[in-house]
């Protein structure tokens, strides 16, 4: 489970409220969890800027290090490895995404199934290796997805997958964790406005230096990475966009895209092309703009209307732009090519 990057709109220098003086942005780049990891930092003192992105890294490389189903290691990799053989304790961290994540199996009706990872592996999309596995192999796989059998022990962070064919991939939600994490981060450091790019999920932290909000483009699904169809206007908070035109491959003139369905095992066909959620939780943003996604446009409308604090950006394939009711008044469509559906 991946994410589109979508364009951040920010001046080359924001003027501070009241004063004359230009602060220039202190950019820094990382890369992590398979995607490049953006800093824009607004702040005066480059040397504290600087020390907090230090402890941001360090803590991005911490998270991943426990997390990553990229790394032998990692406290997944030794939960999908003991699969149907005996519990792994983990960390704090790696018990509370999948708590987490399981949270949003059960809210999802199953849609967003954290134990998803043999089906990724078996599209392989975005590699090399990347083919349409044969409808026997899919049918196999997809009766070991059920996030229903992830068992999760609160008082020894435990975990335990009750099938060897099993397997966890937190791919669609750990950004959204690394995300709330530079944040505090940021907070505790004194940084009042910044941005971070963590490859399609976007945390916005404070406000702009003269106490604007921050204007976010919405990528164009049908078009190159930059260009946007509308602009989100927002304060604090995190924006997710998934959409089916980051990851895919094509064959027979079919697009496979990356988004699978955990129910069929093939990538979502339902007339969704791009999901934006607006939340200042990250994790939520994460595991949400996937949900919304699979789910489709009524049910994912739905249930985005049913959460507090939760908004919502829902583009179709007929070019129709769906809005959840509080981001009303604060999403200016700006492409022609689509016009609002609701």
């Amino acid at each position: 489970m991946y994410k589109r990057l979508i364009l951040l709109i920010i001046g080359i220098s924001i003027i501070f409220s009241g004063c004359s003086k230009k602060v220039e942005p202190i950019k820094r780049q990382t890369y992590a969890l398979g995607t490049i990891i953006d800093f824009t930092l607004f702040e005066e003192d480059e040397d504290k800027a600087n020390k907090a992105i230090d402890r941001a890294i360090s803590r991005i490389n911490e998270i991943e290090k426990n997390m990553s189903t990229n790394i032998g290691e990692s406290e997944i990799s030794s939960v999908n490895k003991y699969a149907g053989q005996r519990r792994v304790k983990v960390s704090d961290d790696t018990i509370y995404v999948i708590k987490r994540a399981l949270e949003f199996g059960k809210i999802s009706d199953g849609k967003f199934d954290v134990t998803i990872l043999p089906l990724i592996k078996a599209w392989n999309i975005g590699t090399d290796k990347e083919r349409i596995p044969p409808k026997e192999e899919i049918e196999y796989l997809i009766k070991n997805i059920d996030y229903k059998n992830v068992e999760v022990n609160d008082e020894t962070n435990e975990v335990y997958l009750k099938s060897k064919e099993m397997g966890i991939d937190l791919g669609g939600i750990a950004k959204g964790y690394i995300g709330d994490e530079v944040r505090k981060i940021f907070k505790e450091d004194g940084i009042d406005s910044a941005v971070v790019s963590l490859g399609g999920n976007v945390t916005l932290v404070g406000k702009k230096i003269d106490s604007s909000d921050w204007k976010v483009g919405v990528q164009n699904p049908e078009s190159p990475r930059g260009s946007h169809i509308g602009v989100i206007q927002a304060g604090e908070t995190n924006i997710v966009t998934s959409g089916n035109y980051e990851r895919y491959f094509e064959k027979d003139g079919k697009r496979y895209h990356h988004i699978l369905d955990p129910e069929s095992g093939y990538p979502a066909e339902n007339g969704v092309i791009s999901t934006t959620i607006i939340t200042i939780d990250g994790v939520s943003a994460d595991a949400l703009s996937t949900s919304i996604y699979l789910l489709g446009l009524e049910e994912g409308m739905k249930l985005i209307e049913s959460l507090s604090n939760v908004e919502c950006i829902i583009v179709t394939e007929d070019r129709n732009v769906y809005s959840s009711s509080g981001i009303k008044g604060k999403f200016n469509l700006t492409d022609d090519n689509f016009k609002l559906g609701n």
